[in-house]
């Protein structure tokens, strides 16, 4: 579970988590699209390298390096398919061509992986749907993705919690065939479920005890204001979005095989 640590907000006192949510989600955006654009590796690994500025600027490293670590069984797994369905079924010249498109498409994987976590690690869920409210979306679409955006990793503690109370009880879960390890992940399923259910209906409860949607005109005690820095970011994703585009059309990109 702590691939899920990587998207929890984390309060620090940094220019990155001072940005507007908009401009942040917009580089994320550009940062996808440049991502899906490319297929070779020098991009892709070039793309990741820009993250890493931001991460150091937003003081968040420990976190990023726990979803990182988090989602290497799932690049490992990327790789591996990927490396033997182009070995088997793809019309590479070299075993170290596979490798490499095989490497790409991991690279493409962990790029998605550390941009949202760096938006999610600096973005508060309040200004998130503060965000999104201003951006005229109506506010019970933003109240349902900023409740889904807390629960998630709430409910990736619980359920690392119940795997540990089961493990106590004496449930292995490394032993036994696919089949069998699916089936011991039922006693981990249920209670977790339930748990969510729980918390749904007081969380329901909480939101007509409050006398949720009485009023249709709702006041914020926040305005989100673009700065400096925020045109900053906008210009550098407009950059970043406009050299991909060049390259992606004009550039033969070299590739290291």
């Amino acid at each position: 579970m702590s691939m899920f640590d990587g998207f929890k907000f984390r309060k620090v006192s940094s220019p990155i988590h001072r940005l507007d949510p908009r401009v942040k989600f917009l580089y994320v955006c550009v940062t996808f699209t440049v991502a899906v654009l490319f297929i070779q590796l020098i991009p892709l690994l070039l793309l990741f390298l820009i993250q890493l500025p931001m991460i150091l600027a937003a003081r968040v490293q420990r976190e990023w390096m726990r979803s990182m670590k988090g989602s290497a069984f799932f690049a490992a797994l990327i790789f591996v398919m990927n490396a033997l369905s182009l070995y088997f079924y793809g019309s590479f010249d070299s075993v170290f061509s596979v490798i490499e498109r095989s490497l790409a498409v991991t690279v493409r994987f962990l790029v998605l992986i550390a941009s949202f976590s760096v938006f999610f690690l600096t973005t508060s869920p309040d200004h998130l749907g503060l965000a999104l409210e201003q951006s005229g979306i109506p506010y019970d679409v933003c109240f349902a993705f900023t409740t889904a955006v807390r629960f998630v990793p709430v409910l990736a503690e619980e359920a690392q919690t119940i795997i540990d109370a089961q493990r106590a009880r004496g449930l292995e879960l490394e032993k036994g065939n696919f089949m069998s390890r699916v089936r011991k992940y039922i006693p981990i399923l249920i209670p977790l479920i339930v748990s969510a259910i729980r918390r749904s209906l007081e969380l329901a409860e909480a939101m007509e005890s409050r006398a949720w949607g009485a009023n249709p005109k709702r006041t914020s005690l926040y305005v989100l204001k673009i700065g400096r820095g925020d045109y900053y970011l906008l210009a550098a994703s407009i950059l970043m979005l406009a050299i991909s585009l060049y390259v992606w059309f004009y550039v033969p990109v070299p590739s290291l095989s």
